[in-house]
């Protein structure tokens, strides 16, 4: 008798979403292609409208990607050569090089553990002279502490920047994630919890001075055609990607449902197997944009789960400050060196609002007979 093949797992469907709205995307598309107005113009500002209302905030501005969405925020928070940012020491390259293209100084901390996401206690400490701004990352769809880090924020003056490019739908204290902090950056890019069909970003804060500020320097820094009052740069939110945003902006309560229910079933059918899960902390919704396992022989059991034809990630498999860019930034070693484990043993599985549920039990059930 032949053996009958399972069907293999992708890591993630990119186009499961298209396909479950293809003809509202279409029509989006086809709309904007129609129109005459490929620069920003309605598409973009009805996103922006829509996007700072799910948020939570008063403005929305959108931008090109998510690095530049990290950038802009800084600069629009005054963030300039030599100033110091607070930021995770675990977290992707884009954080760190948005601090760096500024003059700025990275200040690398460690992160909780447990969540994986900016300790309060580590920030306070890696506070000095030069610090201007906290950059909390909410990692892999979980939100960092913002009540203990705004708190700390407040008591020393600095200024609250935030990296959502993993946290859409993400709340906190029953809150959204996106008006917490002074600025709150945000990536469309593809895989994200909200994906666009290629680059895209945008920074939502409550401020309309920041919101003005970033809004210029998206547009070369000028304030009307031909006059710019400021270095800027060309940096703005494609009225084909607003269009293909607007459209699925409609659907993200429900995906994000669907992954948190993924989220259950691999919580429930992994306990006890000696992988270290996620936690779901009180007073937190994560956004499950991925489901990231911790296992000393990480290698192994991503092999098994490659044989068994189950794609999974690895985020981040080179921590910040090993990678080319970043070297020499060797300050507080402890956070450096809890960065190489973490990478060391982190591996994402199959996560997405279009995972079928018996798909994720499959995953479960190679892991526990890999373990």
């Amino acid at each position: 008798m032949t053996a009958t093949l399972k069907r293999s797992i992708p890591f993630l469907d990119l186009a499961a979403a298209s396909r479950e709205l293809a003809p509202r995307i279409e029509a989006a598309l086809l709309r904007v292609a129609r129109s005459g107005q490929y620069i920003g113009g309605p598409e973009v500002a009805m996103f922006e409208t829509d996007w700072a209302a799910y948020c939570g905030a008063k403005h929305a501005v959108g931008c090109g990607n998510g690095l530049d969405a990290v950038t802009l925020a800084l600069r629009a928070c005054g963030v300039g050569p030599g100033d110091g940012v607070i930021v995770p020491a675990h977290t992707f390259v884009a954080t760190w090089h948005a601090i760096a293209a500024l003059g700025a100084r990275v200040q690398p901390v460690a992160v909780d553990p447990v969540t994986m996401v900016m300790d309060p206690k580590a920030a306070a400490a890696a506070i000095d002279s030069t610090t201007r701004v906290i950059l909390p990352v909410h990692l892999y769809g979980q939100p960092a502490p913002m009540d203990r880090l705004l708190a700390l924020a407040r008591d020393t003056g600095l200024k609250v920047v935030e990296d959502a490019a993993q946290a859409h739908g993400t709340r906190f204290r029953d809150r959204p994630i996106g008006a917490h902090g002074d600025a709150v950056a945000w990536s469309f890019y593809p895989a994200k919890t909200l994906g666009a069909l290629g680059d895209g970003g945008a920074v939502t804060t409550d401020d309309p001075k920041i919101a003005d500020r970033i809004r210029r320097l998206t547009n070369y820094g000028a304030t009307a055609k031909y006059d710019a009052v400021e270095l800027g740069i060309n940096s703005r939110l494609d009225p084909l990607q607003a269009a293909v945003l607007a459209v699925k902006l409609r659907h993200l309560t429900t995906w994000v449902a669907r992954r948190a229910r993924i989220a259950g079933i691999y919580a429930e059918e992994l306990a006890g197997t000696g992988l270290v899960l996620p936690v779901t902390l009180p007073g937190t919704d994560p956004s499950w944009h991925l489901y990231v396992v911790r296992h000393a022989h990480r290698d192994r059991l991503a092999a098994r789960l490659a044989d068994a034809g189950i794609g999974t990630g690895i985020h981040y498999p080179i921590p910040c400050y090993r990678q080319g860019a970043h070297r020499g930034i060797g300050i507080n070693r402890q956070a450096l060196t809890q960065a190489d484990r973490i990478s060391e043993t982190v591996l994402s599985l199959p996560m997405g609002p279009h995972l079928p549920e018996e798909d994720a039990r499959r995953v479960a059930d190679v892991l526990r007979a890999a373990l």
